[in-house]
């Protein structure tokens, strides 16, 4: 991987938040506790070998894993509230949820005219992340991470996202977006400290959005056209082009030199489509893959 130009004031990363390994080895450590010791709790009546052969522990952790992970609520409420503080401030005309069985999220009128369409995801490694549809009336489609798991790795989620799943999906399938944003309510907090907030003269970056408070959200520029065999190199657009990520960087105070933009490059040889990814933040290319096979089904 070659880098180029000056470094980012937020170093070279995929994106600048990185899990915490104090958390994730705590989170590791009590994982083993529970498998080993969960025989112990609770008024069961059963012995430690009858226990584990029964469907209770498996149950129980099954049954808490869809409460955390399954649920959109919490998730929805943060990006309510989000949009309500960018159409109360200007930055957006309006917004709305999809209706029906529509496979979107959130439908924004942009002060242009415009129309943008907002997927919500969860995290980017998941197989979820390649299931979407830009709605023809779309102007704009962007979709937006919200990995509220406190032990994910930050930069594994947002290389996989975009790399492994979003690029291949969009080259092999011709289905174009037009950027990524990361960002959720556990951003900034102690389960994911934010380096934006380490601002060295002492400047406030939260946002009261509602009952949260968040630092600026990750902005990833993706290309306007898909990379074709007659034009292999697609390079991201310019952040203006892309009036919902403005308006996101306007609200948020999200600074020019932490907007990433992402290109894509194809090879199309011997029967196989290959891609590489690079994301580039404040001039410096961050993270670059090698050509990578496609793997279509």
């Amino acid at each position: 991987m070659a880098l180029i130009g000056r470094r980012s004031c937020l170093g070279v990363s995929v994106i600048p938040c990185e899990q915490d390994p104090q958390l994730r080895s705590q989170i590791e450590n009590f994982a083993e506790v529970l498998k080993t010791q969960a025989h112990t709790l609770g008024n069961h009546g059963l012995d430690e070998a009858d226990f584990y052969q029964s469907p209770i522990f498996r149950g129980a952790v099954e049954k808490l894993r869809g409460e955390y992970s399954a649920t959109m609520r919490g998730k929805r409420e943060f990006v309510q509230h989000v949009l309500n503080h960018m159409e109360d401030g200007g930055h957006i005309a309006s917004w709305d949820r999809t209706q029906g069985k529509a496979r979107n999220d959130y439908y924004v009128r942009l002060n242009s005219g415009r129309s943008a369409v907002i997927d919500l995801k969860g995290c980017l490694d998941g197989e979820n992340t390649n299931k979407f549809e830009r709605p023809a009336d779309a102007d704009e489609f962007i979709t937006w991470s919200l990995c509220t798991n406190p032990g994910a790795d930050p930069r594994r989620n947002a290389w996989s996202g975009i790399h492994t799943r979003l690029s291949a999906e969009m080259i092999a399938r011709n289905k174009r977006v037009d950027g990524v944003v990361i960002w959720d309510m556990i951003c900034g907090t102690l389960g994911r400290p934010c380096p934006k907030l380490a601002e060295l003269d002492g400047s406030v970056r939260r946002t009261n959005v509602g009952p949260f408070l968040t630092p600026p959200p990750c902005i990833y520029v993706f290309p306007s056209v898909i990379p074709s065999r007659s034009n292999p190199k697609a390079t991201a657009q310019s952040l203006d082009e892309v009036e919902l990520l403005v308006a996101f960087q306007a609200a948020f105070a999200c600074k020019p030199d932490e907007v990433n933009y992402v290109d894509f490059e194809i090879d199309d040889q011997a029967y196989e489509l290959s891609r590489r990814t690079v994301i580039r933040r404040a001039g410096v290319v961050q993270h670059a893959s090698d050509l990578t096979v496609i793997q279509r089904v």
